[in-house]
């Protein structure tokens, strides 16, 4: 196991900057998450700490040690792609051990490692069947287990579990979060799903335009939020976002959104007459008489909740609601928030108000 220290990375492509300085630290034996939009740059990043692209600038040292100019065979990490990369040709066992082969490992050895591998991820009945042969759940066992038996200082998962179905993918993310916990091997996982990140990392690296907009536990990203990207990107569903202005009055801070107040809870508030983006969670909204006029657009039931899409002033604000209340298409609703649950940006820049 060991740690990776990021400091200043870059990449371009001729003219075209995808990494932008972006820095920051993995400690031994900790499960980062690396989440964004498509074409936020990644991949790319994983792909640079793998050896599998150049660096334009900056640094990547693994263990303590340099590699920015090491190959990846020389990087001790092993990377679980996304179409999985197995040899058709190659039994299950023989796809694990190849590496292993390739490094003219001893015969005992090899059988030894794969025998626990296998063992681990629950392919012993499998050894000697052919990928085709398999479910993809199988299949990305079997990508786990090639990376597995080769023991090394960091894993690397490339969006593995996007090929799989919604069930499937549920299942497979306990089980390499459960892998981890095990094995306790330094681990950078890349998706794009806000939902794996939740729910399988230490810390989320959340990633825009190639540069990083905040790095932090799953529940200090969800619960603070430092801009509206990260607060619109985490969370299922989004974030509601309104245009309002601060108003102060006998002490206590008021957002008015088009003539209508929502009380804004907490000490340190902007000023009188700041304009701001106000965000609330979907979870957070409730049926207010004295609240927001919408009418409602969809209605979604899920069974444990309702999810509501209401149109307030022009724009879709989403409610879950826990209670099984008799709504449906077209009827007027108000909404309001909990003051404590409100979060305030700045409308310029976007970002988080203390």
């Amino acid at each position: 196991m060991a740690d990776v220290r990021i400091r200043d990375l870059s990449k371009s492509f001729g003219s075209l900057e995808v990494i932008r300085g972006v820095g920051f630290d993995i400690e031994d034996g900790e499960f980062v998450v690396l989440v964004g939009p498509s074409g936020c740059g990644k991949s790319t990043l994983l792909r640079m700490i793998a050896g599998l692209e150049g660096i334009t600038s900056g640094r990547i040292s693994i263990g303590g040690k340099v590699v920015n100019h090491l190959p990846p065979s020389q990087r001790d990490i092993a990377m679980v792609f996304q179409n999985y990369a197995l040899y058709p040709h190659k039994t299950v066992s023989a796809n694990m051990a190849f590496a292993l082969r390739m490094r003219r490992i001893d015969k005992a050895e090899i059988a030894e490692r794969v025998r626990r591998a296998a063992e681990i991820l629950g392919l012993t009945p499998y050894l000697n069947r052919y990928p085709r042969a398999l479910s993809g759940g199988q299949r990305q066992r079997v990508a786990m287990g090639r990376a597995i038996v080769r023991d090394p200082q960091v894993f690397l998962f490339d969006e593995p579990l996007s090929n799989l179905d919604a069930k499937l993918r549920v299942q497979m993310r306990a089980e390499i979060r459960e892998l981890h916990q095990r094995l306790k091997t330094t681990t950078v996982y890349v998706t794009h799903d806000q939902i794996e990140a939740m729910t399988m990392a230490d810390r989320i690296v959340v990633m825009q335009d190639g540069s990083i907009e905040q790095i932090g536990t799953p529940l200090e990203v969800y619960d603070r939020p430092d801009n509206t990207f990260v607060a619109g990107f985490i969370g299922s569903p989004a974030m509601n976002m309104l245009d309002a202005v601060i108003h102060r009055r006998d002490g206590q801070c008021w957002a008015d959104v088009d003539g209508v107040r929502l009380r804004v809870g907490g000490s340190d508030r902007p000023g009188d007459g700041r304009e701001v983006t106000i965000g609330i969670r979907p979870e957070h909204l409730y049926p207010d008489s004295a609240g927001l006029a919408g009418q409602i657009a969809v209605v979604e039931p899920t069974g444990a909740e309702t999810h509501v899409v209401v149109r307030v002033l022009g724009q879709d604000m989403t409610a879950v609601l826990r209670e099984r209340l008799d709504v449906r298409p077209g009827q007027d609703i108000h909404l309001s928030a909990d003051p404590s649950a409100i979060h305030l940006f700045d409308r310029s820049d976007g970002r988080r108000l203390s």
